[in-house]
C-alpha cells in the first residue's frame, strides 16, 4: 500500500531528480497525532464584518496566534477569509486580494478556509453571484496551493453565525491535521445545534458506536480512530471474517458482532446487542461495502444485486429499524461511506456507482427524519485511498489514479476515519444531510 514514489521525491536525491525532470512532487501531508498543535503558525482572519470580529475573538480563546492583518514575510499557519456578508461580486476584491498577498508566506501543510453563505439561499442575482463566486474562487485556489496546503469552505445557512458550534467545529476540523486529504470542499452548517467537546482530544467520550465492515481496511481504521477519540465500540462484520473482527475488537476493547447486514433482522440485532451491553446507541457508521466490477454489457444479476443489497439496501433497512427502535441516544449520529464513483462515475462500476450514489441520496432525504430526533445523518465520499483493494490495481493505472488530485497522492484509511469521527461528534450537530469528499480534490467530478 505504500506510495514509494512520494517517499522517493521527498528524499534528497529523488527531490532533485523530480525537479529536473518536471515530475509531480507530492508532499508528505501533515496528519493528526494526539497532543499536536491545531495549526502551526499565526492564523490571519481576513474580513471586516461583525462575523470576522467574533470569529477572531473566538480563535484567540483557543490560544491561537490570531492576526487581523498579515505581517510581510511572516510564515503563516492559516488564512481564514470571512465573506459572510458579500452581496455583490465586486465586494470580493478587497478580502481576496488581501489574502493573495500572504499566500507565498503560507507554511507547508497550511490551511485556507472561507466562510460564506449558500448561493441557493440568496434573494437577489447579485448576492447569488457573489456567493457562487466564492465557490469557484476557493476550488481554484485549492488547486494552486502547494506543499500539502489545503483550501476548504464553510457555508453558513441563514440563521447560523460565524461562531455557531458547528461552524467552529468545522473550522477546527479544517485547520487540523485531521483533514489532511480533504481539499477543495465545502461543508454546510444548517443549524446552531451541536457543541464543542470539553476535551478536544476525546470528542467521542461516553458515546456508544457501531461500525459495520470493521474487520479490516478502512473499517478497522474507523474503529481505531473512534476508540482513540473516546467511543465505546460494537464492531460488525460477516461470520467469515470472525477471527479478524475479534482481533480488531480486542485491540479497541470493543465487542464483536458477527452478522450479515443484508439479513432482514440485521437492524434489530444491532440495536439489541447495543441495548443489552450499553443501554443505548449513539453512533452508527455504515462502512460495509463490496465491489463486483464489470462493464454493464457483461453485468449479471448476481453481481448487480449483491452490490446494491450490501452497499445501500441494507443501510436503508438498518436506518428504518434505528428510527423505530426508541433506543437511539439523545443526539444520534449516522455516517455512511459513499464514494466519488457515485459522483463522477467510474468505468466498469455501474453497480457500485449506483449504490454509492444511492447512499448520498439516502442521507439527504433522511436528514429531516434524524433531525426530528435531535440527530444527524451525513456521508463521506472517499476518492483514491491506499488499501488492499487499490493495491491490486495494475501499477500504471494505480499511479495515474494517485496523481489525479490536487495533492498528487492517494489518501490513507486514516483520512476517511478522521472525517467520519468529526461528523460523528457533537461538534457536527448542525451539519445534516451533507456529503463530504475525502479525495484530495479529485480533478474529475464535482
Amino acid at each position: 500500500m505504500a506510495d514509494k514514489y512520494t517517499q522517493l521525491v521527498n528524499s534528497g536525491l529523488g527531490r532533485n531528480l523530480a525537479k529536473k525532470l518536471g515530475l509531480p512532487q507530492p508532499a508528505v501531508l501533515r496528519r493528526y497525532e494526539p497532543g499536536q498543535p491545531l495549526v502551526t503558525g499565526p492564523v490571519v482572519v481576513v474580513g471586516d464584518t461583525a462575523g470576522a470580529d467574533k470569529l477572531a475573538a473566538e480563535l484567540l480563546s483557543w490560544d491561537l496566534d490570531v492576526r487581523r492583518h498579515a505581517v510581510p514575510a511572516e510564515k503563516l499557519g492559516a488564512i481564514i477569509l470571512v465573506l459572510d456578508e458579500v452581496e455583490h461580486p465586486a465586494e470580493l476584491e478587497k478580502p481576496v486580494l488581501a489574502a493573495a498577498g500572504s499566500l507565498r508566506d503560507l507554511r507547508p501543510g497550511g490551511r485556507i478556509i472561507t466562510l460564506s453563505r449558500p448561493a441557493a439561499e440568496a434573494t437577489s442575482p447579485e448576492t447569488a453571484a457573489a456567493r457562487q463566486g466564492v465557490d469557484g474562487f476557493l476550488r481554484s485556489l485549492a488547486k494552486e496551493l502547494r506543499a500539502g496546503a489545503t483550501g476548504n469552505g464553510v457555508l453558513l445557512a441563514d440563521g447560523t453565525t460565524s461562531i455557531s458550534p458547528s461552524t467552529l467545529g468545522a473550522i477546527r476540523f479544517f485547520l487540523s491535521a485531521r483533514s489532511a486529504f480533504v481539499d477543495g470542499q465545502f461543508l454546510k452548517v444548517s443549524t446552531e445545534d451541536g457543541g464543542l467537546p470539553a476535551d478536544p482530544q476525546r470528542p467521542l467520550e461516553g458515546k456508544v458506536a457501531v461500525v459495520t465492515g470493521a474487520a479490516r481496511g478502512i473499517g478497522a481504521q474507523i474503529a481505531r480512530t473512534l476508540h482513540r477519540d473516546g467511543a465505546t465500540l460494537i464492531l460488525v462484520d460477516i461470520p467469515a471474517a470472525g477471527d479478524q473482527l475479534a482481533s480488531v475488537a480486542n485491540e479497541v476493547r470493543g465487542t464483536a458482532l458477527q452478522l450479515d447486514i443484508t439479513g432482514e433482522d440485521a437492524g434489530q440485532r444491532i440495536i439489541g446487542h447495543a441495548v443489552q451491553r450499553h443501554g443505548r446507541l449513539d453512533i452508527v457508521v455504515h462502512n460495509a461495502g463490496i465491489t463486483r466490477d464489470k462493464l454493464l454489457a457483461n453485468m449479471d444479476q448476481a453481481r448487480w444485486n449483491s452490490v446494491i443489497n450490501i452497499n445501500i439496501a441494507a443501510q436503508l433497512r438498518i436506518n428504518e429499524a434505528l428510527l423505530q427502535s426508541g433506543h437511539l441516544g439523545p443526539a444520534p449520529r449516522i455516517v455512511s461511506v459513499a464514494s466519488t464513483s457515485g459522483i463522477a462515475g467510474n468505468r466498469g462500476q455501474t453497480n457500485y456507482a449506483a449504490s454509492k450514489g444511492g447512499v448520498m441520496g439516502m442521507v439527504r432525504a433522511s436528514a429531516p427524519l434524524f433531525a426530528s430526533l435531535g440527530g444527524t445523518i451525513n456521508a463521506v465520499a472517499p476518492g483514491f485511498i491506499e488499501t488492499e483493494m487499490t493495491a491490486r490495481i495494475p501499477l500504471a493505472v494505480r499511479e495515474v489514479a494517485r496523481r489525479l488530485n490536487s495533492l498528487q497522492q492517494g489518501g490513507l484509511p486514516s483520512d476517511v476515519a478522521e472525517t467520519i469521527a468529526f461528523l460523528a461528534s457533537d461538534a457536527a450537530g448542525g451539519i445534516n444531510g451533507e456529503v463530504l469528499r475525502v479525495c484530495g480534490q479529485n480533478l474529475v467530478g464535482a
